[in-house]
Parts: structure tokens; C-alpha cells; sequence
């Protein structure tokens, strides 16, 4: 009952109230694909993907070498400014590997994006992300929905969304993302967690370490990730989330943005931003939920709830001074 108050007071603010939808040739009524489309969905592209996890592994290697080869301040601040895009790539595929579909083959998609990009990316390689994100998509805003504070109590107020943003390009907010792994150091197994994740950011430190240029460290991974990325992050979480309600109908469960070139680049690389797609069917790999996003507007499921661009959506989260007025 607690967490149902909770639901009813906290969310559901730009919910919308979409009209039924009765389902068509290649979707059911709750937007999931049907037979053959559904499997011509979800085929994992191991070879396509392999190539991706290279390339995004190197983008953050090429950033700090290009900057430390002109060594002029201009490409500092552009590697600055480039680095919390390479870090959000990284995480949108340990976010593809959680749902297993980095790879066809579990061992080489666990320990490719989970047990290494996971871990070097200021996580712990373990499958606490995993375990959950999959309560997040089984019960979206549920009782074991782990960013519901995130989501909660959208629309806001534009000096509320600035306080946020201060707190995350500030580090205010990494700093309480990294707290507590240093607050339960009693317990043996929060201990072990504990040191795999300073394990791989010593990892981290020795490579640019060997490059001979320990101190851009700091300035080119740690910083970037305790401010830029924060931001970068919220504002992808917020646009997927923020306002909507727990239901069984996705369509009051998640946004949808219309998807740009400059968005797909920078913030919602991989599809992610195909969110609605994404939790009509959590096991469609990225590479085909623009397919299945089609379909789902083809086909009536989205109407016109589709989110003409990402400004319009922010705008939208911080005008509770409207709506009050």
C-alpha cells in the first residue's frame, strides 16, 4: 500500500491516456512482435557488433591520444567535451549486454560487456546492473524499480531542474553514485565489490600510466565522467521516464523521442533512444528497434504520442509552473 501511494502521488504527471490498441498482423495488442517478424527481430549480428565494441573502445583511446599529441588547450577542451560521449557509448553497450544481446553466446557476451566494459567503466564487472534493469522492465515504477526517485514527480519546476543539473555537473551527483561503495566495507561481499571497482580504475590508471601521461586520468576520464556524463545521463533517463506511470501499457510507462542524427550521436547511441520499441520487447538487439519502432508506428500503437524533438520533451518536464498556473 505504501508503494502504491507512492505511485499515485509521485508519478504519472505526463502520463498520457493512449486509446486502445487491438493489435495488428505483426503486433499483439501490447505492442510485442509476432511470429515471423518477431524472429526476424531478434537475431543477435555477433560479427557487426564485434566491430562496434572495438570502435567504441578505441573512440576514448583516440580522444586522449589526439589531445595529448597537440597538447594545445583547444584539444583539451575538445577531449573534455568528447570524452562523456566515448564513457555513455560504453554504457549503452553494457546496457545492451545486461539484456544479453551484445552477443549471441553468453560467455563472450558477459565477459565482453558485463566483466570488462562494465568494470572499467567505474562499475564493479558483476551483474547488479543487470538484476536491476530487468526489475525495471518487468514492473516499470514497481516496487523493486531501482531509479524511481529519477522518474518521480515530474513535471518540475525549471529552478528544480537547474538544482539537478548544478548537482550533476558539479560531481555533487557521482559523488553520492560512488559513496556508498565505501560505506559498507564491514560486510565481505559490499568489500569485494568494492575493490574490483578500484581494481578497474587502477587498471585504467596504469594504461594512461604506460602512455606517460598518468595525470589525464583525472582529467580525461574521472572528471568528464563525474560531471559531463552525469548530466548526459540524466538527460537520457529523464526523456525515457520521467512523468510517466507504473501501467501495463508501455505507452504510459516510457517515452518516445523522435530520433536525430545529432541525439543518436551523442546521447541515445546503439537505439537506445528507440525506448518505447526497446520495452515493448526488452530482447530485440539494437540494431533492430528502429524496425520494430516503425512497426510500432505503422501500425497505430504509437498514435501520436511520439515526442517531436528532445527540447520539446525537456521543456515539457520543467513546466510545473505551468501546469500550476
Amino acid at each position: 500500500m505504501e508503494h502504491e501511494a507512492a505511485v499515485a502521488s509521485m508519478t504519472g504527471g505526463m502520463a498520457p491516456s493512449p486509446a486502445p490498441f487491438a493489435g495488428s498482423d505483426r503486433l499483439y495488442p501490447d505492442g510485442r512482435p509476432k511470429g515471423a517478424f518477431r524472429d526476424s527481430l531478434r537475431t543477435v549480428p555477433d560479427a557487426r557488433n564485434a566491430l562496434t565494441v572495438v570502435g567504441s573502445v578505441l573512440f576514448p583511446v583516440a580522444v586522449v591520444v589526439a589531445a595529448a599529441t597537440a597538447a594545445h588547450p583547444v584539444s583539451w577542451v575538445a577531449a573534455f567535451l568528447l570524452m562523456p560521449i566515448a564513457q555513455n557509448r560504453l554504457f549503452i553497450l553494457h546496457h545492451e549486454a545486461a539484456h544479453r544481446l551484445l552477443f549471441s553466446g553468453r560467455r563472450i557476451n558477459d565477459l565482453v560487456g558485463i566483466n570488462l566494459i562494465g568494470w572499467l567503466t567505474f562499475g564493479t564487472g558483476g551483474h547488479g546492473y543487470r538484476i536491476g534493469h530487468i526489475h525495471h522492465h518487468r514492473d516499470e515504477f514497481g516496487p523493486k524499480e531501482p531509479d524511481f526517485g529519477l522518474y518521480a514527480r515530474y513535471p518540475i519546476t525549471t529552478a528544480s531542474m537547474r538544482r539537478k543539473h548544478r548537482r550533476d555537473l558539479t560531481g555533487v551527483s557521482a559523488f553520492r553514485i560512488v559513496r556508498p561503495r565505501f560505506q559498507r566495507l564491514g560486510e565481505t561481499r559490499h568489500r569485494r565489490l568494492t575493490y574490483w571497482f578500484l581494481a578497474g580504475q587502477v587498471l585504467v590508471l596504469a594504461a594512461f600510466w604506460g602512455a606517460g601521461h598518468p595525470w589525464l586520468y583525472l582529467l580525461l576520464w574521472v572528471l568528464p565522467w563525474a560531471t559531463l556524463y552525469q548530466g548526459l545521463n540524466r538527460l537520457r533517463a529523464i526523456a525515457e521516464h520521467a512523468g510517466m506511470t507504473r501501467s501495463v501499457d508501455r505507452r504510459r510507462t516510457t517515452h518516445h523521442v523522435h530520433q536525430s542524427l545529432v541525439a543518436r550521436l551523442v546521447m541515445v547511441p546503439f537505439g537506445v533512444g528507440y525506448h518505447l520499441a526497446h520495452h515493448a520487447d526488452m530482447t530485440v538487439p539494437y540494431r533492430n528497434l528502429p524496425r520494430l519502432h516503425d512497426a510500432l508506428l505503422d501500425d497505430g500503437y504509437v498514435g501520436d504520442l511520439e515526442w517531436p524533438t528532445y527540447r520539446s520533451l525537456w521543456k515539457a518536464l520543467r513546466s510545473a509552473e505551468t501546469v500550476a498556473a
